[in-house]
């Protein structure tokens, strides 16, 4: 069933972005006069579930569930249709078109996509606001959970991160994906700032990493939950209880509390419990692996939720959410490019971490949830437009390229050169395509 509501929110995401894509398309050449022959939402191989003829267009709806399409008369497109284009041009066509013209149509798709995350970004700010804890108020700095990685670009507890490329980041989560894809870093140790290279590479160690939290903001030892099955279910700890010292040693932070444990692994321990605005003291046991038994969940949403740190709050009205779906779009749109250019890079190693539709669908969570949902359907908007405006031919960026070309030469280039240039596109696309298979299945035997 879980797969199924995954497989359920990916079709109908998929179908939201390829219509408004090839929405925009079509609306591009209906104000220029050009001739739309079909607009599909799904595609129709051998027959369509519905099909009918308004003026020159037939407007349908195939049974195939993978996007749609839009077949602009007199454009050498993804059908690979050449037979029309021997005849002279005609005024309704593509190609009888002014370059600017062309241009708009062509770039058009990627633009309502933009303007599909825009919205999108924009109407859940204005619903939900922005929650977060600011890079400013993590004080104590970092603490680490995977000492490999850490070391790998020289992080080490309490440091304080500055900024990302020179870039500073008011929301302490978006740090992550900035370290991600970036290669210097400033972090403020014992009072001086430090600039750490991270290594082109650092993308490809995380292929193994489910999650990308590698460290976190430095925080006390707080009680989230003592489950029933633990070997302290009956010490007296509660959820929110503050662990302040265990056995006289002073653990101010957790990731230090961690260490003590593990120096009395098999043993028993004393407990210093802050608790409101009382002290215990409680007899503990701790197992061989180093621990309590307690859960210390310290994800972005429990630091939150338990306010272990100062959080940021900030809600919008509907104009101002509008200005800041501009800046959220920006910061993907950059984000995403940022991918991107790592993707292209062989020596970063981004490559292995191309995925499919499986991908694509894992991303969705296993139970319908419409604020996840259209989260991620902007962020696959975003990508959607990224990649469709590379300049690769078979792609709208490649079809730009040669509209450019035309534009600054004043010379259109041959039918036969858009032919060859679409298939070596589709080429290139199938090798992708295979690249992006071949990491999932490859991930599904490891």
């Amino acid at each position: 069933m879980d797969i199924l509501i995954r497989i359920l929110q990916l079709l109908l995401s998929l179908t939201i972005l390829v219509t408004i894509h090839e929405l925009g398309h079509y609306l591009a050449a209906k104000a220029f006069g050009a001739r739309v022959d079909k607009f599909y939402i799904f595609f129709n191989p051998r027959f369509s579930l519905f099909k009918k003829k308004i003026g020159e267009t037939e407007y349908g709806i195939g049974w195939l569930p993978l996007g749609g399409y839009c077949k602009i008369a007199g454009m050498v497109d993804e059908s690979m249709d050449t037979e029309a284009l021997k005849s002279e041009p005609q005024p309704w066509e593509y190609r009888s078109k002014p370059a600017w013209q062309r241009l708009i149509i062509i770039v058009a798709g990627v633009v309502m996509n933009v303007l599909l995350a825009w919205f999108i970004y924009s109407m859940m700010t204005y619903k939900y606001g922005e929650t977060y804890i600011a890079t400013r108020d993590v004080k104590d700095g970092i603490a680490i959970t995977d000492s490999t990685l850490a070391s790998t670009i020289g992080l080490r507890p309490g440091d304080r991160i500055v900024s990302v490329d020179g870039k500073e980041y008011e929301n302490f989560f978006d740090t992550y994906s900035a370290i991600l894809l970036g290669s210097q870093l400033t972090v403020q140790r014992q009072g001086r700032d430090t600039t750490l290279t991270i290594p082109v590479d650092f993308i490809d160690t995380f292929k193994d990493y489910d999650s990308p939290y590698f460290y976190y903001p430095r925080v006390p030892m707080i009680v989230a939950a003592v489950p029933d099955s633990s070997i302290n279910a009956h010490c007296g700890l509660r959820p929110g209880d503050r662990i302040v010292s265990i056995s006289g040693t002073p653990v101010p932070f957790f990731d230090q509390a961690k260490e003590v444990l593990r120096s009395h692994a098999s043993g028993n321990v004393l407990l210093e419990v802050h608790r409101a605005d009382t002290t215990l003291f409680l007899g503990a046991k701790v197992s061989p692996q180093g621990q309590l038994g307690i859960i210390n969940d310290l994800s972005p949403q429990t630091l939150i939720q338990l306010e272990i740190l100062p959080v940021t709050e900030k809600q919008y009205g509907f104009f101002a959410a509008l200005g800041r779906g501009v800046g959220v779009t920006g910061e993907k749109i950059a984000n995403y490019w940022a991918q991107v250019k790592k993707l292209v890079n062989p020596e970063s190693g981004a490559y292995k971490s191309v995925g499919s539709v499986i991908t694509m669908g894992s991303l969705f969570p296993p139970v319908w949830d419409w604020t996840a949902f259209w989260q991620l359907t902007a962020f696959l908007s975003i990508m959607l437009a990224v990649i469709n405006i590379l300049p690769i031919p078979a792609l709208d960026g490649g079809h730009a390229v040669f509209i450019l070309y035309e534009m600054i030469t004043r010379r259109q280039p041959s039918e036969k050169v858009l032919e060859w240039a679409q298939m070596v596109g589709f080429v290139i696309l199938i090798l992708i395509m295979v690249l992006a298979f071949g990491n999932d299945i490859l991930r599904l035997f490891q």
